[in-house]
C-alpha cells in the first residue's frame, strides 16, 4: 500500500512509523489508516507548533499556576491531561489516586515523572486554585479538593446530573471528541505554544488509550488529526508497536491484580433520575479493558462477590442502587456485562435488551465498548423511561434495616489490606479480619 500514499510526498524513511518488516506486506490497521488519512491535516497543524522552548504564550491569569488534576480512579488520559494542561497553563500536575500499569508504562516511555498526590499540594496551600481535567461530576472528585477551589474544567464527557456547582463563572473547555488529551494537544496548536516531546508523546499514548486505538465510537476526526499530528512531531516509527505495548501492559498487569483491585481499579459513580417516579439511582460502572477478555472472564465467580461488596459497603449517606463491571474486548470490540444481581439483571436488560445468561450473571454487549458513548446513555434513557428496580428486590437505602437481599447473596468478605507476601509493592487483597491478625501483616509485610 505504500504507492498509495505517495501524493503525501513521504519517504520510505518517513513512513517507518506505518509500514515496518515486522509486520510484512498486508492492510493497514485501522490506527495507520487514520493516521495516513489525515496526514496533511496533521501536518497543518503541525505548522502551528513552535519549533523552540518559549514561543507562544497564553493568557489565562485565571489558571496561572493552578494545580490541574484528574478523577480519582486515576486513568492515562486524566494524568496526560493534567501534565500537558500544567505545562500548557502555567500550572502544576496533580494525581487524585494511584496511577494503573498502562500510565506507569507511558510515564516511563516518555521519561515524564508521576506528579505528586493533589492532598499533598493542598496540604502546603489549602487555597490554591484547582482545575479539573477529564471530569467534572462531583462523585469522581478527590475529597480534599474544595468545590470553591476550582477555577476550571477541560473535559471530554456528558454533563450529567452530578456535575460540580461553583459560585462563580469558571475557565470551561468541554468538547465532545474521544479523548480530553486530544483537546490539550489542539490547545498547543492554536495558542502557538511550544510543545515538549515527551508530554506530546505521552498526550499521544492518551488518545491511543482512550480511543481504543482510534477504533472506539468516541473517536472523532479530531483525535485523528491530533494522532497524526503528534505521530509526525514526537516522530514515532511505529504506531502500532507503541499502542500494542501499551495495551500489552494494561493487559498483563490485569492478570496479576486481585479481584478488589479488578472491581475498583476503574470505578466510576453515576447518577440517573426517573422523572416520573420522582427517583434518583447511583450505580457503580468498572471497565476492564484487555487484550485476552477470555482470561478476565475466567475469573467471574472470583468479580461477581466484589461487586455486591461495592454495594453491599457502600455510605448509608451515599447509597449504590446498582454495580456493573464490562469487560471490554479490545481487539473484538465486543463486551460482556457481569450482572451481581437482580437489581443489576433488571437494569441491563432495560438499557441493553439482550438475555442474560449463566444463571443471570452475564450478558453480552455486541459491538459496544465506550463507557462514555455506550454504556451510561443506555442506562440514562432506561431511568428515564420509566425503569425502576423490581418491586420484590428492596434496595438498601429505602429499607435501613435489610441485611441480606436476594440481590446480595455471596458477598465478598473481609477488610481490605496491603499484601506484601507475593510482591514488595504489595496488593489489594481481602482477609479474613478474625483470621487476619498483625502477626500475619508483619509475616507478610517482610517482604517488602
Amino acid at each position: 500500500s505504500t504507492p498509495a500514499l505517495a501524493h503525501h510526498g513521504i519517504t520510505i524513511t518517513a513512513m517507518k512509523h506505518l509500514h515496518t518488516k515486522t509486520y510484512g506486506e498486508r492492510d493497514d490497521t485501522p490506527l495507520e489508516h487514520a493516521v495516513d488519512e489525515h496526514w496533511d491535516e496533521g501536518k497543518d497543524l503541525l505548522k502551528h507548533l513552535p519549533k523552540k522552548e518559549g514561543h507562544g504564550d497564553t493568557f489565562f491569569p485565571e489558571l496561572k499556576d493552578a494545580i490541574f488534576c484528574g478523577h480519582l480512579v486515576t486513568d492515562l488520559d486524566s494524568i496526560a491531561g493534567a501534565i500537558g494542561a500544567a505545562n500548557l497553563y502555567g500550572g502544576v500536575p496533580a494525581r487524585a489516586s494511584e496511577i494503573n500499569t498502562e500510565t506507569e508504562f507511558a510515564l516511563e516511555h516518555w521519561g515524564l515523572p508521576l506528579p505528586p498526590p493533589v492532598e499533598d499540594l493542598l496540604k502546603e496551600k489549602p487555597d490554591r486554585s484547582v482545575c479539573l481535567v477529564d471530569f467534572q461530576q462531583q462523585s469522581q472528585l478527590n475529597k480534599a479538593i474544595p468545590m470553591g477551589n476550582i477555577v476550571g474544567v477541560i473535559d471530554h464527557h456528558a454533563l450529567q446530573s452530578n456535575t460540580i456547582v461553583t459560585e462563580k463563572p469558571i475557565f470551561v473547555d468541554i468538547r465532545p471528541w474521544g479523548c480530553m488529551s486530544s483537546i490539550i494537544a489542539h490547545n498547543y496548536a492554536t495558542m502557538g505554544v511550544f510543545l515538549p516531546k515527551n508530554i506530546a508523546g505521552l498526550l499521544l499514548s492518551a488518545i491511543l488509550s482512550d480511543t481504543l486505538n482510534l477504533r472506539s465510537p468516541t473517536t472523532t476526526a479530531w483525535d485523528e488529526r491530533i494522532v497524526s499530528m503528534l505521530v509526525q512531531y514526537v516522530g514515532v516509527e511505529d504506531v502500532n508497536e507503541l499502542a500494542a505495548k501499551q495495551f500489552r501492559a494494561k493487559s498483563h498487569a490485569l492478570s496479576l491484580m486481585t479481584p478488589y483491585a479488578l472491581v475498583n481499579g476503574d470505578m466510576k459513580q453515576f447518577k440517573f433520575t426517573n422523572d416520573a417516579a420522582g427517583k434518583t439511582y447511583t450505580v457503580a460502572y468498572s471497565v476492564v479493558e484487555t487484550t485476552d477478555a477470555a482470561a478476565s472472564l475466567a475469573r467471574t465467580h472470583e468479580i461477581l462477590p466484589e461487586l455486591r461488596a461495592v454495594r453491599a459497603n457502600a455510605p448509608a449517606d451515599a447509597p449504590i442502587d446498582a454495580v456493573f463491571l464490562a469487560v471490554v474486548d479490545i481487539v473484538n470490540l465486543d463486551s460482556t456485562l457481569l450482572v451481581c444481581g437482580r437489581i443489576e439483571g433488571s437494569l441491563a436488560v432495560a438499557a441493553y435488551g439482550g438475555a442474560l445468561e449463566d444463571d443471570g450473571s452475564v450478558l453480552q454487549l455486541p459491538g459496544l465498548v465506550s463507557r462514555k458513548k455506550d454504556f451510561v446513555p443506555a442506562l440514562t434513557k432506561a431511568v428515564r423511561e420509566g425503569w425502576t428496580p423490581p418491586v420484590d428486590v428492596v434496595s438498601d437505602h429505602e429499607k435501613k434495616d435489610l441485611k441480606r437481599s436476594r440481590s446480595m447473596a455471596d458477598v465478598a468478605q473481609g477488610d481490605v489490606v496491603v499484601d506484601y507476601s507475593e510482591e514488595p509493592s504489595g496488593k489489594l487483597v481481602r482477609r479474613d479480619s478474625v483470621n487476619y491478625t498483625a502477626a500475619d501483616g508483619a509475616k507478610a509485610g517482610q517482604g517488602a
